[in-house]
């Protein structure tokens, strides 16, 4: 009994002992992750000298909204805005449906073709033709100069698209689709009524994983679109960085010293506000689908 009672208490301190330890490891990368974020925000909003300084490191110091101010006079930055949105939920959108057209044939074991396609689909993820062959592509079907060129080309991501399939082979029961079936259902039916209702959790995270990356797409923008008023927000708010860091390196017609520092204050302060307005909108969805996330990648993730 004595034994026992020793064994149960050493049990007890080491369980007791690696709990302190998660607990204390958590708190670390809790720090290391949400800190830069804080500082991002705080350095917004206080005095840009104060920031370069180091003088801000946990609470803002001689507040200012004048990086906010500045790009809320920006015009071009609610045409940005309007176009990432438009952007961000057309193509979210097309991007499921798309996926779950390229998911849900290659997920049924009676459709004898899905191993050549899947093995077909599989290639392009590790071979790319390339920009040059990309762009001629893109001309020829007439979608230079339009916000469908930030959408149509990547209509489809072939990891997502795997990522769905493995969730419905794993979590969806063949049952179902027998019993549906001999209800009178047809598999359009079944995939709207059942498997669909069913995949939400997937859905939500690939869905996330579509929309970020519209959100932050930029580089496409760069080559396929030429007029300013088609521009996405990321390239907006790049553009207004690299003109605020050309008015700071460029004083040569410049020689007073306080018409340099205001430039210089100016750059500084709409720097990190243009990180707060790009990360702001994403911030704000992650929580809504945070329940869905960890069920969705962790059965999605195997694939079969």
């Amino acid at each position: 009994m004595r034994r026992q009672y020793v064994n149960r208490v050493r049990r007890f301190n080491s369980d007791k002992l690696f709990d302190v330890v998660n607990v204390l490891i958590m708190l670390v990368l809790l720090v290391v992750f949400t800190w830069p974020l804080w500082f991002v925000l705080i350095a917004s909003i206080s005095d840009p000298i104060l920031v370069m300084s180091g003088e801000v490191l946990l609470i803002p110091k001689k507040l200012t909204l004048a990086g906010y101010k500045q790009m809320l006079e920006y015009k071009e930055l609610w045409t940005g805005y309007a176009n990432t949105i438009f952007i961000t939920v057309v193509g979210t959108v097309l991007n499921l449906i798309m996926s779950v057209c390229f998911a849900y044939p290659l997920s049924d074991k009676n459709f004898k073709p899905r191993r050549i396609l899947l093995m077909v689909f599989m290639f392009t993820m590790y071979f790319s033709g390339g920009l040059i062959p990309h762009y001629l592509v893109v001309k020829q079907l007439g979608l230079l100069d339009t916000r469908w060129a930030m959408i149509i080309p990547s209509l489809i991501s072939v990891y997502n698209s795997l990522v769905i399939r493995s969730y419905f082979m794993n979590s969806i029961p063949g049952e179902l689709e027998e019993a549906s079936l001999l209800d009178g259902a047809n598999s359009a039916q079944y995939l709207w009524r059942v498997v669909l209702p069913l995949s939400k959790p997937v859905l939500a995270v690939v869905g996330l994983y579509y929309a970020v990356s519209h959100w932050n797409d930029y580089y496409n923008a760069l080559i396929y679109l030429y007029k300013a008023e088609l521009y996405p927000l990321q390239t907006v708010l790049r553009n207004l960085l690299i003109s605020a860091q050309a008015l700071v390196n460029d004083t040569s017609g410049i020689t007073d010293a306080a018409a340099i520092e205001e430039a210089f204050n100016r750059a500084m302060t709409m720097k990190y506000s243009v990180i707060v307005v790009a990360a702001v909108p994403m911030l704000c969805i992650y929580p809504f689908v945070q329940k869905f996330f960890i069920k969705g990648v962790m059965v999605g993730a195997v694939k079969g």
